[in-house]
């Protein structure tokens, strides 16, 4: 029976059972397939070159057709099928707590654990225990684990929960959007973006070497979340009279039960509203009152409007406008977040296909001197050379063996930067394995043909550093213009009306000591007439006021909106200088490419030429014109020709990538989508 057709047999049973065949039946079919299996996945090599493949790194494999593949075995079907049910990656999103329940405010939320595991995209591209990888599936990983993204994404969150302490009423606290690049290490090293810190001396002119801004400074902002507040107690005095005639008795007590309420809400417009309603019990055993236990109730409100300072809603939301442009600023901030490891990644690729192509280089030439030395021994023996040729073959494969041993290393490294940038953990088994680059050259890049303005356009069109210090001249300008209410008296007016209700049964011991007349009393007697009267209107105040405040020097004021002026005008500069800064990053990104063109040209004519100087070479000692000792060097000037064109091309791939970092272009010449990113699962390919 073919066993490629028994496999298909049972692959078709099993997508018709589905994912409920049993693991016995899995098992028996797999035990009883296995022997018949004869065809591996992937082609063995011979003997001969199996001790050279272990120590060499291997040549990629060109990805084979459909039509071409074998049909997948029962156990790579099975691992396939167990890896897409088992490991799924789930896209990054972490919405604020929310909950209906009346004591959600008052518990602590904790967002998601940390998903480290990485993307199955990983295990896809691994094989035979190598991890074969194009650039495109570099960009991709890097956006689904590189760690530097992952922390970043954190910031959107933050954002939100900003954003939601602002509508409170409470300060800003920004958010840090300078770029991360601690698991990008190597290749293009990116300035950081975000606050700028002064160093040295300049941070050792504050209180305690801290500098602080005025941006956000103006009139205290209240809280907008309402307040209440109970209070009550229970309280029971004895008191010896001087006078008895005063309480009737000579040890006065008195027993006092109180509960007191306060309802306090502001709002932006400046507007504050205050409740206040206290109740009382009183009792004693004086027997002058004319009713015991005494009830009495206030009720109070009182609404003020600030009309100066503090007064607008520019004024009393300014944090919620900041932390909503930090929110914008934090979007850009992303982006050029993405843009700087995906070049760090792009540059981390083409230093592997250098240390690559530069270790294939290098085990060519070991083996070409490998076998100069094994011929020249031969010829030893017939003592047809002499014996110091073969000492000078020697010393060649010991230094070819010495350049090979330093190229293999230097690939090692640059596949731990590459598996550092891809990966989320640490995995040994990854660790150990060999990455294989696919691309060796990338595609043609269109800005090497533009001119220096169209280019320095498209960079002040498309790099978020830009928008992002527009932004911030936005938050500045607001801020100017929000502190300048702090200059201002304070002046408000209010308004309070206040109703007050008696209640208490008649004392019987009153008419004892004092006249029915003096004891009479018609007020009601319990609690439901003492609410009554508090809020019936029988027993009103009103009371309209206003209050002004004036600071007849205001000199704290007046320095901190001067001080706000002059930061301004400092950002202004800052701006101004970004601008500057763009365009010479642009011009020497662009000067760069050009010059690692020319160089790539220069070093294909030079490494053409050390070819041909060999080959001319290896023929004229078949005709016995030269030695062995001419060829073997003229191989060695053709192996650091072509190592250096390989170099040169790197370069120039490395050009390439900085003018589209230069630019802005690198997401939309990658074919990243920024959505993808900020989720961490790629769904549309680079």
């Amino acid at each position: 029976m073919n066993s490629t057709y028994a496999q298909r047999s049972i692959l078709r049973i099993a997508a018709i059972t589905g994912r409920g065949l049993p693991c016995v039946l899995a098992i028996l079919i797999l035990k009883a397939t296995l022997p018949m299996s004869a065809q591996p996945l992937v082609p063995e090599e011979s003997s001969a070159n199996s001790s050279a493949s272990a120590s060499a790194p291997e040549a990629p494999r060109p990805a084979e057709s459909e039509s071409s593949n074998p049909a997948p075995t029962l156990i790579q079907a099975m691992k396939q099928e167990q890896r897409m049910a088992s490991t799924s990656l789930r896209p990054f999103h972490i919405p604020l707590p929310h909950s209906h329940s009346p004591f959600a405010p008052y518990m602590p939320s904790m967002p998601p654990p940390l998903d480290l595991a990485n993307s199955p995209r990983l295990q896809d591209l691994t094989r035979d225990g190598k991890l074969y990888i194009s650039l495109r599936d570099a960009i991709a990983l890097a956006i689904e684990n590189n760690l530097d993204l992952a922390y970043f994404r954190y910031n959107f969150p933050i954002g939100q929960t900003d954003l939601a302490r602002t509508k409170a009423g409470g300060a800003a606290n920004g958010i840090n959007t300078a770029i991360v690049q601690s698991s990008t290490q190597g290749g293009f090293a990116s300035s950081s973006v975000g606050g700028g810190g002064a160093t040295s001396g300049a941070t050792a002119a504050g209180a305690g070497g801290i500098v602080t801004s005025t941006l956000g400074l103006g009139t205290f902002v209240p809280s907008f979340d309402p307040f209440l507040n109970f209070k009550g107690y229970v309280d029971h005095t004895v008191l010896q009279q001087e006078n008895p005639f005063q309480t009737g008795v000579p040890i006065f007590e008195q027993n006092t039960i109180q509960a007191q309420g306060n309802y306090t809400q502001n709002f932006p417009l400046g507007t504050g509203i205050n409740v206040n309603y206290l109740g009382q019990r009183l009792t004693n055993n004086s027997p002058y009152d004319a009713i015991n236990p005494a009830l009495n109730s206030y009720f109070q409100v009182i609404i003020t409007q600030q009309l100066l300072a503090g007064f607008g809603l520019s004024t009393n939301e300014r944090f919620i406008h900041i932390a909503k442009k930090n929110l914008q600023i934090n979007n850009l901030a992303f982006r050029a977040q993405t843009i700087a490891t995906i070049t760090q990644v792009e540059n981390i690729y083409w230093d592997l296909v250098n240390a690559y192509e530069d270790a294939q280089v290098k085990e060519r030439s070991l083996t070409f001197a490998q076998k100069t030395l094994e011929d020249d021994q031969k010829q030893l023996q017939l003592e047809a050379i002499p014996a110091m040729q073969v000492m000078k073959d020697e010393a060649d494969v010991a230094t070819s063996e010495g350049d090979l041993t330093v190229a293999r290393a230097t690939l090692r490294l640059n596949e731990l930067l590459m598996k550092n940038a891809i990966t989320k953990t640490d995995d040994p088994f990854i660790d150990e394995m060999a990455v294989i680059p696919l691309d060796r050259t990338g595609g043609p890049d269109p800005n090497a043909s533009r001119s220096i303005d169209d280019l320095i356009a498209e960079a002040e069109k498309n790099r978020p550093d830009v928008a992002e210090d527009e932004l911030a001249m936005q938050v500045a300008q607001a801020s100017l213009n929000s502190i300048k209410s702090e200059l201002l008296p304070t002046l408000n007016v209010y308004g309070m009306y206040q109703g007050a209700g008696i209640a208490g049964p008649k004392n019987q011991n009153c008419t004892q000591y004092l006249s029915a007349e003096q004891c009479a009393s018609n007020l009601p007697e319990g609690f439901g007439g003492m609410f009554q009267n508090t809020f019936n209107y029988s027993s009103p105040e009103y009371q309209f006021g206003m209050n002004l405040q004036i600071n007849l020097r205001n000199r704290v004021a007046k320095a901190d909106q001067f001080r706000a002026a002059l930061e301004y005008r400092q950002r202004q500069i800052t701006f101004e200088e970004q601008k500057k800064t763009i365009r010479f990053d642009v011009r020497n990104s662009l000067f760069a490419l050009q010059q690692a063109q020319a160089r790539v040209e220069a070093a294909k004519k030079a490494s053409d030429l050390a070819e041909r100087t060999f080959s001319i070479t290896k023929q004229e000692q078949t005709l016995g014109a030269k030695s062995s000792y001419d060829t073997l060097a003229a191989e060695h000037d053709s192996a650091i020709a072509q190592s250096a064109l390989v170099a040169a091309q790197i370069a120039f791939e490395k050009a390439k990538v900085d003018i589209d970092r230069a630019t802005g272009d690198t997401l939309e010449r990658t074919g990243v989508s920024i959505d993808d990113a900020k989720v961490g699962v790629v769904t549309h390919a680079p």
